[in-house]
């Protein structure tokens, strides 16, 4: 009978199957990302008469994250034993953040390394298709985590040995609220005897805030300071309060306690969530996972330079910007609310919940209006509050009704006294009428503010101009543009140019009536929506079945983002904060400009962005002149006036020299390629790529996936690949990384007995390698690794024969290899071991796994004091312990034998017990 455990590390959780290996079928298992439930076929291989064995045990977990300057950069290290006299599979889930990049992965089996490769998804497909056609096994798996990827890798585990599983994430964290969150959760189905999550931060400023809330579920809001703080957490500062180290090593006793704790929170939210009187739910019910304890989170922020800051190191620069003590700019919020019959019940509670709190936080000065639609779109006018609540009588069929236009209200208490009321009438009926809501938003955003509607102005419904009533729905507020709708102007032009526009757009479902095509909806949308007062559209998706790609182009293409409301008990609360997050615009127009012959142009990221919100950050990266000697940076944009009408012009020209000096713990160049690659992605997904033939990749692409298999990042464009060779070939660490395509490549043959496994973003996905001497793939032996888009998606996992030998496949081209950037080429056994996204070099031993690091510069470490004596040379007896490149004995040792004679070189350098006579040997 299976068992199943599951650890959460930033998401992590680790599962165990306790399973006989297959004996005679290789495998490979795939992910699928598909909301079909897919059933498992008993086969032969599934069936077994033999004794059960004692479970796959997990013994350690281990999680260190380093953050310098916002840069996360996480290692999750699992360690599992299997006592039995059998091989078990166990696997190995990771739920990391979503805007994280999976970067490296190593899998240690009886004291072997074996490390993943990022590929070109394209690359990997072709096995896939092949290998799926024969496979037709099928295990479901469900997890709930909001704004999370999934990463898994299925091993079996030989008899009484021990596995290893080193995943490498990387993240820029994003300030919110005015602090930045990092979260890893711990979601251990079982007590683990020895846990532990170390988070280093390190920033070029003092550390002005810093706080470690109690564990929490993972899916509230964000924990502000007034929540109690986690007591067991363990906070060392540096004397100059730039550094930090936060540890959390909670006991079984602790455990037991904040799983029970889990578990009961969890219950109380599915019963809040799916109440009795619900005649809809867009989730369906599930079991609380078991043994969840929760999500760590980490919390701080820094001390800011008035003008900013902006750091060079290495041929890069990256400019943070979040001014503080600014008046904030007054607001036009036109809130577009969903009233559909998707809505009913416990939604259209919440949205009423929702709106009290942010209608009631509108600043003094800012201007709003209520556009509510179901079939029909509707503008509320605040006089309704004066009469008695309105009998509706919907029909599916009113999406061609005229819409009345009202002007936006100042923020005043009695008009936001007003609109509390008339959205505690709000009801829930009829279809989804989304483009001729949006319409009408962009159409009072064009309007301003200072007009009086007459009884003429409304907004016609539109002439037939198809062959279907809806497609013709478009056009509404078409007509009324290009009509002279009789208003009486009251323009006041400096006041209407002083408000910032904004849309903040929710709906929990599909465009059902007039026009249904959201291509189509989001062209007419932009056509509208442009120029200075271009508004930001903000999208609320709520719940499950909302259409979040089509909501996501739409404010990608509008300045805003789009964000998930879960379906649950807290949505109102998920709904204030994320107003919140936007409710205090300090600047608009912001545009970074920097020097020609200072910074690298086509290198820049995003330079310029529509508005700053109180409590965020904005951030430029890019690569340095070779010849600069300073980068004198130029800001400018609009911000408010102490009268709160109006704006003045903002200006920021800091100077900053440039050092040649290189500083290892500034990640500038990684940073830069992370957001470059998220924004080209970005850019991609809202649909601003040229003309492009279909089968070819956009030039947006091309970039993203350049830089991605540069810097080893998973993204939607690339997979990783993994292969795993039988341990009696005589194959070293060097061999297993030709055969994933590192090196020459003999035959051109894919061994029948070879594994090749790959995890990519979003993508069913496969992988494969070349034989380089008929690498073996030990029977019964199943990987995989996958990674998954969406939190809610249903999860699946595929068992698939792999092809037959006399596949043939093109070669796969050579990168360069790690060993070369730290002068390790003639110790081959250490590339497997090496963690280059950190510098590091990653040891399991039997007791323990040891993080070591790397010289990347020509000098070599050293003692100051000079070589330290130890008991246990490479060659046997004493010997000094000396940096790696050092040791002549070390070149032809195996990772087996560094793992004995291993030790630390000046404050932690990857080190070995070495000969006298054998260091510093020139040859």
């Amino acid at each position: 009978m299976a068992r199943w455990l599951a650890l959460f590390g930033g998401l992590c959780l680790l599962a165990l199957a306790h399973s006989a290996a297959v004996p005679t079928v290789d495998t490979m298992v795939v992910a699928k990302s598909d909301d079909t439930i897919a059933t498992t076929p008993t086969s032969v291989a599934d069936i077994t008469t033999e004794e059960s064995s004692p479970p796959i045990k997990l013994t350690e977990m281990e999680v260190i994250s380093e953050v310098s300057l916002r840069y996360a950069h996480t290692t999750v290290v699992a360690r599992v034993r299997n006592p039995a006299k059998r091989a078990q599979e166990a696997h190995f889930r990771v739920l990391l953040p979503e805007t994280a990049f999976i970067s490296g992965f190593v899998m240690t089996l009886d004291g072997k390394s074996y490390k993943a490769y990022v590929k070109e998804k394209e690359e990997a497909k072709q096995i896939y298709q092949d290998a799926v056609s024969q496979g037709i096994g099928a295990a479901h798996i469900s997890a709930k985590a909001r704004d999370s990827n999934h990463f898994t890798v299925a091993v079996n585990v030989e008899a009484s040995s021990n596995a290893i599983f080193n995943l490498t994430y990387e993240e820029l964290l994003v300030r919110r609220n005015g602090v930045y969150n990092h979260a890893i959760n711990l979601h251990p189905g079982a007590l683990v005897p020895k846990l532990t999550v170390t988070v280093h931060i390190k920033e070029s400023e003092k550390l002005i805030e810093l706080r470690v809330p109690e564990i929490r579920t993972g899916n509230e809001i964000d924990a502000t300071k007034d929540d109690a703080q986690n007591s067991r957490a363990t906070i060392v500062r540096s004397h100059d309060d730039r550094e930090a180290t936060i540890t959390f090593t909670p006991d079984l006793q602790e455990q037991e306690r904040l799983i029970q704790l889990y578990t009961e929170k969890s219950k109380e939210s599915a019963a809040a969530s799916h109440s009795s009187s619900s005649w809809y739910s867009a989730e369906p019910e599930t079991t609380t996972p078991e043994g969840v304890l929760g999500q760590f989170v980490v919390q701080y922020d820094v001390a800011r330079p008035k003008d900013g800051e902006v750091l060079v190191n290495d041929g890069y620069f990256v400019h943070f910007f979040a001014p503080t003590n600014l008046e904030a700019l007054n607001k036009l919020v036109v809130f577009v609310l969903d009233t559909s019959g998707s809505m009913m019940d416990r939604k259209i509670i919440q949205l009423r919940e929702a709106m009290q709190t942010i209608l009631g936080e509108l600043n003094a000065g800012d201007y709003f209006s209520i556009v509510e639609f179901n079939s029909a779109v509707t503008v509320h006018d605040l006089k309704e509050a004066d009469g008695e609540p309105p009998k509706r009588h919907y029909s599916y069929f009113d999406y061609d009704k005229n819409v009345t236009l009202v002007p936006p209200s100042p923020a005043t208490p009695e008009n936001i006294a007003k609109a509390k009321l008339i959205v505690s009438w709000l009801q829930a009926s009829g279809g989804t009428n989304i483009g001729r809501a949006l319409d009408v938003a962009v159409e009072l955003i064009n309007k301003g503010v200072d007009w009086k509607a007459s009884e003429s102005a409304v907004v016609p419904a539109a002439k037939e101009n198809s062959d279907s009533p809806q497609a013709a729905a478009s056009s509404d507020v078409t007509t009324a543009a290009s009509t002279e709708v009789a208003v009486e102007k009251t323009e006041d032009k400096k006041t209407a140019k002083s408000l910032e526009p904004i849309i903040i757009f929710l709906t929990d479902g599909d465009p059902t009536v007039g026009e249904t095509d959201p291509k189509r909806i989001i062209t007419r949308v932009q056509e509208k929506n442009y120029g200075e007062n271009k508004a930001t559209i903000f999208s609320l998706a709520f719940g499950e079945d909302a259409d979040r790609k089509f909501l996501r182009k739409v404010s990608l293409r509008n300045g805003g983002f789009m964000r998930h409301i879960y379906e649950a008990a807290d949505a109102a609360l998920q709904l204030r904060d994320f107003y919140r997050q936007i409710s205090s615009p300090l600047l608009a127009h912001l545009k970074f400009t920097y020097p020609s012959g200072q910074v690298k142009s086509d290198s820049l990221t995003k330079h310029e962005f529509r508005t700053y919100y109180a409590g965020s950050e904005v951030v430029v990266a890019g690569r340095v002149e070779d010849s600069a000697t300073e980068i004198t940076p130029q800001l400018a944009a609009f911000c408010g006036v102490r009268d709160g009408y109006g704006r003045k012009r903002y200006e920021v020209i800091p100077r900053v020299p440039v050092e040649k000096k290189k500083s290892g713990y500034l990640p500038l160049e990684r940073l830069w390629s992370y957001l470059t690659i998220k924004q080209l992605l970005d850019k991609h997904d809202a649909g601003e790529d040229a003309p492009h033939k279909d089968d070819e990749k956009s030039e947006h692409e091309k970039k993203a996936l350049e830089l991605a298999l540069k810097y080893s990042f998973v993204t939607p464009l690339t997979s990783l690949v993994v292969v795993k060779p039988n341990a009696t070939n005589a194959v070293n660490a060097e061999s297993v990384d030709k055969a994933a395509g590192i090196g020459p490549v003999s035959g051109g043959r894919v061994s029948h007995d070879s594994s090749v496994n790959v995890v990519n973003r979003g993508y069913v996905g496969g992988g494969f390698a070349q034989s380089a001497g008929g690498l073996s793939y030990r029977s019964g032996i199943s990987h995989f690794i996958s990674q998954q888009y969406t939190p809610y998606d249903k999860f699946f996992t595929t068992p698939v024969r792999l092809p037959a030998p006399t596949t043939t496949f093109a070669p796969i081209v050579t990168p360069k290899s790690v060993l070369v950037d730290y002068n390790l080429l003639n110790y081959p056994w250490a590339e497997a071991l090496i963690i280059p996204q950190n510098d590091t070099l990653l040891l399991s031993t039997d007791k323990d796994t040891v993080a070591l690091k790397l010289a990347t510069l020509s000098e070599v470490p050293k003692e100051s004091s000079g070589d330290a004596e130890c008991a246990s040379a490479v060659d046997g007896g004493a010997g000094v312990c000396v940096y790696l490149t050092r040791c002549d004995s070390a070149k032809h040792i195996t990772a087996q034998v560094y793992s004995t004679t291993y030790c630390a070189v000046s404050q932690g350098y990857a080190g070995v017990c070495c000969k006298r006579e054998k260091v510093d040997i020139v040859h």
